[in-house]
């Protein structure tokens, strides 16, 4: 969070263009086209990195955070998108200053290459890559397969096992595709999802609205004034609602981490200001849009539904809320989390193996995917909260790498 604000007021407040970062994101670029047509576009890199991080963080996540943390968690976890768009910026527009050309003629980048060409660093390039290599088999896979088999057997009584085996094979078939491939996967599944996503959550918010402005009021005084019988629980609520909002908001849109950057650099978009724009919108619509709606819907159904709640655990306060959709809201949230799950894994799979040939090179592609499919059907039937302690800490171990590099080339970033 400290990053955040640093680049948001060393940038001056990029957020401030957000308007003009999504007219840029669905405008063609008019010149500096791809010189290779395998690159990816602008809005495919979006896509890719909206693929990856939009899902089960934006539901899965948020209801946790609430849960653990109560309902300031909300706050914590919208103000990380909030600021975390002036990171994504910066670690966006490095990756396109210090971008290559792999022996396929196609444009590679991210924190890695940052940190080798900017920073000529090779052991933390190194380190990062792996990291990220990690990342990819945890959090990226692990988390996404069995959020998908918890949803699948919770609502129809699927297999985990079968689950696990019918996803790998999926992805399977368009990982194995390449990067085009992915791209044109993404560019056609996400905007869907997350449309019919948020005109959801939009609805309950209308079924709900007479405790809205409640449900905000509620969230503000459990963020930075929690209720509490003693003052040391007071302390200890806050602690907990930032813990868990700043965390499940850095989970879902990955600003810090740096992972947006990777598929930002496999654009042909030349300009690094153009390409950090247009990346930074994934945070916008991933945090500060999808993730509040997530929250304000969860938070207005604990107020006007409190009987919806008994028996529950911490990851069913969204199924709690969902419950009140018309027309099978549950079956709808459980397949909007299943497709979610899907769509992550896709995007997940190129972060990773983008990391692994920086390592390993191109030759050994082959060896990461199917690793990579037999992870899906790993993760798919391990327990969840080993998979979610694993995916707080191979996210701090990101972190540290790519703000350093973020810090000692911050001069070079520019807003245009």
């Amino acid at each position: 969070m400290g990053t955040h604000l640093f680049f948001t007021l060393k940038l001056h407040f990029p957020q401030r263009h957000i308007g003009t970062a999504l007219r840029l994101s669905i405008t063609p670029e008019k010149k500096n086209r791809q010189k290779n047509a395998s690159n990816l576009s602008a809005f495919g890199a979006l896509a890719t990195t909206l693929a990856a991080t939009l899902g089960t963080g934006n539901i899965i996540g948020v209801s946790t955070a609430v849960a653990l943390g109560g309902p300031g968690a909300v706050f914590w976890c919208w103000l990380t998108g909030i600021l975390g768009m002036a990171t994504s910026y910066a670690e966006c527009y490095l990756s396109v200053l210090f971008k290559e050309k792999n022996s396929e003629g196609l444009f590679v980048g991210g924190p890695m290459y940052v940190l080798k060409n900017g920073m000529h660093s090779k052991r933390f390039s190194k380190f990062y890559a792996l990291c990220t290599v990690c990342a990819a088999f945890g959090v990226g896979c692990t988390t996404q397969a069995n959020s998908l088999t918890q949803t699948t057997s919770s609502t129809w009584g699927l297999s985990p096992h079968l689950v696990g085996i019918a996803a790998a094979f999926a992805v399977g078939l368009v990982i194995l595709g390449g990067i085009r491939s992915i791209g044109n996967i993404c560019m056609k599944i996400v905007p869907v999802l997350g449309i019919l996503y948020i005109g959801s959550c939009l609805l309950l918010l209308f079924l709900n609205q007479d405790v809205l402005g409640k449900s905000i009021l509620v969230i503000l005084e459990h963020a930075l004034m929690p209720k509490a019988v003693l003052g040391g629980i007071a302390g200890y609520s806050l602690k907990q609602a930032a813990r868990y909002g700043i965390a499940r908001g850095l989970f879902t849109n990955e600003a810090g981490i740096g992972t947006s950057a990777i598929p930002a650099a496999a654009s042909g978009t030349e300009s690094p200001s153009r390409q950090a724009y247009i990346s930074m919108t994934a945070v916008f619509w991933d945090t500060v849009v999808m993730c509040l709606l997530s929250g304000l819907v969860i938070v207005a159904n604990m107020l006007k539904h409190p009987e919806s709640l008994y028996g529950i655990n911490e990851t069913g306060l969204a199924d709690a809320a969902f419950a009140y959709l018309p027309l099978g809201g549950n079956q709808f949230l459980s397949a909007a989390l299943a497709a979610f799950a899907v769509t992550t894994l896709i995007g997940w799979s190129y972060f990773g193996e983008k990391a692994f040939a920086f390592l390993w090179g191109d030759k050994n592609i082959g060896v990461y995917k199917l690793i990579y499919i037999v992870m899906i059907y790993v993760g798919a039937v391990i327990p969840l909260d080993v998979v979610w302690e694993c995916t707080d800490f191979i996210n701090a171990l990101m972190i540290f790498p790519n703000v350093l590099a973020l810090f000692r080339l911050q001069d070079k970033i520019k807003l245009r």
